[in-house]
Order: C-alpha cells, then structure tokens, then sequence
C-alpha cells in the first residue's frame, strides 16, 4: 500500500503533467483531421454544385496529401505515446534499492529461441511477433521481458490459431541449477496436453504434494528428480504467483531450466496502446500497466532474495 501512495504522488507530479501534454497534442491533430474531412466535403460539394469537375480534381489533391501527412503524425503520435509514458514509469521502479536502472526499447523483443527454449508452449511457432522491450538487473538477477503475439498453423483448417498472447519475462540466475520445473495453469490442462507429455517425456513428474492448498487448486507442477524443487517452490515463491494472479486477474506460467527462469502472463489487449478519439488521461489505465510489471518483479526480487 505504501509503494502504491508513493505512485499516486509521482503519477501526480511526473506523469500526470506529461499526459496533459500528450492529451493537447492529441487533441490538436484530431482538430486538423476533422477540419480536413469538413474542407474535403465542402470542396466536393461545391464542386459537385458548380458543375466544375477540373477544378474540384485539383483542389482535392493537395488536401488528400494534406490528409495523409495528419495520419502520419496521429500514427507518430501513436508511436510515441507509450515509450514517453513507460520511460517514466520505470524511472520510479528503479529507485529501489534492489533495482538497477531499467532501459526500454518499443521495438525490441526477446528472441524466438528464447520463447522456445522456456518449453511452457509445445509450439514451433510460425507466427512470433513482440515489441516493448524492457530490460534490467534485479539484485543478482539480470532480466528482459516483452510483449509477445505467438500462434501456429491450425492441423484442420487453414488457419493460424491463438498460443499465446501477453508478456513473457526471461531472468538469468548467476547460480548454477540443475533440472527443471513447470508451473501451469490447471484450468487449461486440455490446452496444455502436449508441453505436459514432452515435459514428461524428458523425465518430469507430477510433485503437486509439496504446495500448499490454495496453489494446488490452481497449479499443475511438474519436475524431473534431479531438480531442487523443494527449494525453489518455497512457501514465498508459491505466495507470491498466487498474488499476482489474485491481484491481476490474469493467468501465469512459470519455467525452471537451469539456471534460466521463464515467466508468461497472458494479456489479451495491448497494454498502454493511446486512443484517438477519446481521452487518455487516466490514473487506473496507468496503474494497471504500473502494478503488472511491479508485481512480476516482485516474483524475480523474491526469487533473488531467497536462493
């Protein structure tokens, strides 16, 4: 609660003034867009009226081109909404102790092979496209999340279908660890049937006897014998994934292998994406992107902290 009122301080002081600022601009280019649309009307219109079609032909050119430069700049407005937004946010998760600073690329993702490598998704996936790339260092930890949109070709329709959509957060752990151990879902046992037979088939078995009640009720957990489970899914650990989805709404797997940690949330819309047509000044939206990342954070800094 305490980390929160901190937020809403900064949000008031830094972000809020920030979004105003963006909110003028927005406002100014949808004003020239409409004016446009109103003198393309009225231009054809009165030329329709007059009867004089050359005319209107050459009137109605440099407005289209006119046009098009305003739905370049709504687009450049679109395109620097978030990072300006999202800088600002990680500029107040770093000023913990246990952070180092965090750097943001809109553009950069975390590589297909890496998605691959965390096997949570039995998939080759086709079609992996990601974007808002965040990295950083917590404690011993070093880390990299993105967005990602992963599907693959239907086996009986032509079609790709849905594998994943959210953001995935990869973590490297300085300490060697042996084996590996998965965290699913148990709602989506059905979906899950082929990471599930290859997990077992590399060795892993089913441990859920070691979790408490409320994780077992959620979560399936696979590890093969010689993995440390008993250590890594402590009481904390197990604490913490259950808040996040409590808190979030939002379902999350979790990938031991090695020294490497994997962790996906699904999110099915894009987070921070700007409006046109209505405003977007507004504390929850902010905070909803805010308490995503700083509760999966959270889950890497517990981690880092207890082992």
């Amino acid at each position: 609660m305490r980390r929160l009122n901190e937020f809403r301080l900064y949000y008031n002081h830094t972000i809020y003034p920030e979004l105003l600022r963006l909110e003028r601009k927005r406002k100014q280019l949808l004003l020239l867009l409409f004016a446009s649309v109103f003198i393309v009307i009225a231009v054809f219109s009165l030329g329709l009226y007059l009867n004089i079609l050359s005319i209107t032909l050459s009137l109605l050119l440099p407005i289209g081109f006119y046009i098009t430069y305003l739905l370049y700049r709504i687009q450049q407005f679109r395109a620097t909404f978030k990072p300006h937004v999202v800088n600002l946010l990680l500029d107040f998760i770093d000023d913990s102790l246990n952070f180092g600073t965090l750097k943001y690329n809109a553009k950069h993702f975390i590589p297909k092979s890496v998605f691959l490598a965390s096997q949570i998704f039995a998939t080759d996936a086709p079609f992996y496209l990601g974007e808002d790339y965040i990295e950083g260092k917590i404690g011993e930890l070093d880390f990299e999340l993105c967005e990602l949109n992963v599907k693959e070709y239907s086996k009986v329709r032509s079609r790709l279908n849905y594998v994943f959509r959210g953001i995935l957060l990869h973590a490297t752990f300085k300490k060697p660890m042996k084996g590996a151990i998965l965290i699913l879902p148990r709602k989506f046992r059905q979906y899950l049937s082929r990471t599930i037979r290859l997990f077992n088939r590399a060795g892993g078995r089913s441990i859920d006897h070691i979790h408490n009640t409320a994780f077992e009720e959620i979560f399936m957990t696979y590890a093969t014998p010689d993995s440390d489970y008993m250590n890594l899914l402590s009481e904390d650990m197990q604490e913490s994934i259950l808040d996040f989805r409590d808190r979030t709404g939002k379902e999350i797997y979790v990938s031991f292998r090695g020294n490497e940690i994997y962790i996906a949330v699904t999110e099915p819309k894009d987070i921070l994406e700007p409006f046109i047509f209505k405003s977007n000044i507004s504390f929850a939206l902010i905070r909803e992107f805010f308490e995503e990342i700083q509760l999966l954070l959270t889950i890497i800094e517990d981690f880092d902290a207890n082992h």
